[in-house]
């Protein structure tokens, strides 16, 4: 079975060159590898000195390099909803000519302008690469997929999106068809737009199903892991608390850390002094904090990590002797359970502060929100009578009691 790993960090701290130096390492051991980019500023090709183009491309024995372009795989595989689009943004009676351009664009011609004309949504950029890494690991050509994500929050945005869209989808398209038929005329002859077609609202349910099998595939512990690359830095340090807290709230393992950039001890220099220091005790700091999850320690080299040999130094002075590879499930998952009273749900959410977690139902969710990400957690229907009655924070755990009357709608922790 193929096994993804996702590496993700605070911009600028070593995130692609960890990830391309677990590339290496794999297609060393002879498996089948690919390194995927989903960051808009790419640079594995920087890494490995050669220009990339928007397929897999091969760059060593057993290794594959692929620099996502959203743009490319939403007009090369999801051409109906964009001629859709291309009608609601460019009005009646121009949409022939924009799903001409969709054709050209969906043709993999470089000259048309394609999404540029229309835009990228929001969002639409997440989707598309995380659907084209479950198409790769579908596929079964590779044994491990190796994502370089881009800095943290914009991870974090994208391994949430899927679950953040199907909760939207489920509560507006259960009527889609209906009022595709419905609405149709109306929206044309008042409106001066389109609503989608056959084909695109096909197109739609498909979408839906891949988002449903994509959540599976990213939260699957057995399967998917996420990697989060630091330095001994303050600030850095701090945001790798809330990367893993939040990582944990929506249910994905986070079952390695890497700091990067450790200076040697014996560098001999009195400028240094200070910064060793620092470093000394923000490791320490981050051991402390994770100290249920595996932490390796990349020395800060004395030349630029560009090129095979220079992302070498990283395989043979850390990864060569661990077992990297190796999947851990870390952190409890989410879980519901029957009481005496009622129902409990434990959410694992470590670092996080018991002051800045507010919970509130909805008719059919739980809504929790710390810090600036909220999530929506659709409640079974067995406890859509159910109401929250109360919760509290301990050990890094939210546990929160359903009961079937009175108690608690909401509120603070």
């Amino acid at each position: 079975m193929s096994k993804i790993y996702i590496f993700t960090g605070k911009g600028g701290v070593g995130k692609s060159s960890v990830a391309a130096a677990h590339a290496v390492r794999s297609a060393q051991e002879g498996k089948r590898t690919l390194l995927m980019s989903t960051d808009m500023a790419h640079n594995l090709g920087d890494i490995f000195e050669r220009k990339l183009v928007r397929e897999p491309e091969n760059v060593l024995p057993n290794l594959d390099a692929y620099e996502i372009d959203p743009e490319y795989v939403m007009s090369k595989d999801f051409a109906f909803i964009m001629e859709y689009l291309g009608g609601l943004l460019s009005g009646a009676g121009q949409s022939s000519a924009m799903a001409a351009t969709v054709r050209r664009t969906a043709g993999a011609e470089t000259g048309g302008s394609g999404l540029q004309d229309l835009g990228m949504i929001p969002g639409m950029e997440e989707l598309f690469s995380l659907l084209k890494i479950a198409e790769l690991y579908r596929s079964g050509n590779y044994d491990r997929l190796i994502v370089d994500c881009a800095p943290t929050g914009e991870t974090l945005s994208l391994l949430k999106f899927p679950e953040l869209l199907s909760w939207y989808m489920e509560k507006l398209f259960p009527v889609g068809k209906v009022g595709v038929r419905v609405l149709a005329p109306v929206s044309k002859a008042v409106f001066r737009m389109e609503l989608p077609d056959k084909n695109a609202m096909n197109d739609i349910e498909r979408m839906y199903l891949k988002l449903a099998r994509l959540q599976e595939l990213l939260k699957d512990r057995d399967t998917t892991c996420v990697r989060i690359v630091t330095t001994p830095e303050k600030m850095v340090v701090e945001e790798t608390k809330r990367s893993y807290m939040y990582l944990n709230l929506y249910n994905f393992n986070v079952d390695g850390i890497y700091i990067n950039r450790i200076l040697p001890q014996e560098i001999g220099n009195d400028f240094f002094k200070h910064w060793l220091e620092l470093q000394r005790g923000y490791i320490g700091q981050i051991k402390e904090c994770f100290a249920d999850i595996p932490v390796y320690e990349i020395p800060w080299y004395d030349e630029e990590l560009k090129g095979e040999r220079a992302i070498r130094r990283i395989v043979d002075d850390v990864l060569v002797h661990a077992d990297v590879f190796e999947s851990r499930a870390v952190a409890e998952r989410e879980r519901f359970t029957e009481t005496e009273n009622g129902y409990q749900l434990v959410v694992f959410m470590p670092c996080a502060n018991k002051e800045d977690i507010d919970l509130h139902q909805s008719a059919t969710d739980l809504i929790i929100k710390t810090g600036n990400f909220k999530r929506n957690v659709p409640l079974p229907n067995v406890l859509r009578s159910y109401v929250v009655s109360g919760a509290r924070f301990e050990d890094g755990k939210l546990v929160i009691q359903f009961t079937s009357q009175g108690g608690r709608n909401g509120g603070s922790v």
